[in-house]
């Protein structure tokens, strides 16, 4: 069955992220220890969290 349009840009999303999410591990080394505690902080505060829209994808 073939993807409807917004199923296949809903999954360029997902692509999008991943990128993000490189980008986030390459600069890692570079930040101090508080930098990443904190960075870390901010990516657990973040809503809509990734976890939280696989759940909810998962539950439809």
């Amino acid at each position: 069955m073939p993807l409807s349009g917004e199923a296949i840009r809903t999954m360029n999303y997902v692509d999008d992220i991943s990128v993000t999410l490189r980008r986030i591990l390459a600069v890692l080394p570079s930040l101090t220890p508080e930098e990443r505690t904190r960075i870390a902080e901010h990516i657990r505060q973040a809503d809509p969290s990734y976890a939280s829209v696989v759940t909810a994808i998962e539950a439809a």
